[in-house]
């Protein structure tokens, strides 16, 4: 069913941003160190004259009412303000958006997972974290360095969390969901995908979405490739005689479900976690029930 192309055409698959003879992207594309650099100094700057405003009305309030204010009370203060203004506020901006915030929605970019998907609040966390020494404590050049050296534009807080900043696409291209195959979806559903890499599923469903710009000679041999990349990785094999773009469509699909479904799972057990810990210990009752 799977033929293989030519090495050339291997080696082009396995960067980041891969284009066929016909110059069309098949992966999203790694931002790069120059457009890191114009974000990040948006959105640092942004934070920095926060924390500056922050700190100065704070002096005023103090000057103005007089209050008596030890030097601890000062020192805990500014530290509960920086920790404001350098954890709390970009960890809730990068959450909310899905891996946007000021300074990526003005340079055209955002933060994925290494596998394409959007991120999550534990990948934004390290990335924040992970931002406290390298941007604010070495002033960003301990940052510009690892994005200047690594392959995906990575600096030390993706490096930790998995994830990397890519372009974004203009909303005007939005690509057609993945669907799944009536006649493979059982198939599908007891196939075992763990082995699949992230980096394949991001390029086999880039490929899927752009297919039909594609000249068909291109197209029928990189579905082929890619096909028999995946095929590589799942067992048991498909029903024979399988087209290669239905068989990526099928194992792509159902690898998206079951992660919809896992982190549905995360989020109902996060719930309860919530709930239980609000009940009031040893069978006391709340006030007002």
């Amino acid at each position: 069913m799977v033929n293989h192309i030519d090495s050339s055409s291997e080696r082009m698959i396995e960067r980041d941003l891969m284009v066929t003879g016909e110059a069309v992207a098949l992966e999203v594309v790694p931002a790069s160190v120059g457009v890191r650099i114009i974000s990040g100094l948006i959105d640092y700057t942004l934070y920095s004259i926060c924390l500056a405003l922050t700190v100065l009305t704070f002096a005023a309030l103090v000057d103005r009412f007089d209050l008596q204010v030890s030097g601890a009370m000062a020192a805990t203060m500014v530290a509960l303000f920086f920790f404001t203004w350098v954890v709390l506020i970009p960890l809730t901006v990068e959450v909310l958006t899905r891996g946007r915030s000021a300074g990526r929605l003005v340079a055209g970019s955002r933060v994925v997972r290494d596998d394409g998907g959007p991120v999550r609040l534990r990948h934004c966390l390290v990335r924040v974290l992970a931002s406290a020494v390298e941007v604010w404590f070495f002033q960003g050049m301990i940052a510009v360095a690892t994005c200047a050296i690594t392959r995906r534009g990575k600096r030390l807080g993706d490096l930790m969390a998995g994830t990397y900043v890519v372009r974004d696409r203009a909303a005007g291209h939005a690509s057609p969901p993945l669907l799944m195959p009536p006649e493979l979806a059982e198939w599908a559903q007891g196939a075992d995908l763990r082995a699949l890499p992230g980096n394949l599923a991001l390029v086999g469903r880039t490929f899927l979405q752009r297919a039909s710009s594609l000249r068909p000679d291109a197209r029928d041999r990189l579905g082929r490739y890619l096909a028999g990349q995946a095929l590589a990785c799942v067992s048991p094999p498909p029903p024979l005689g399988t087209h290669p773009e239905r068989l990526l469509a099928a194992v792509l699909t159902e690898r998206r479900n079951r992660e919809l479904l896992l982190e549905q799972r995360d989020r109902q057990a996060d719930q309860r976690a919530a709930a239980q810990f609000a009940r009031p210990p040893f069978g006391v009752r709340a006030p007002g029930s």
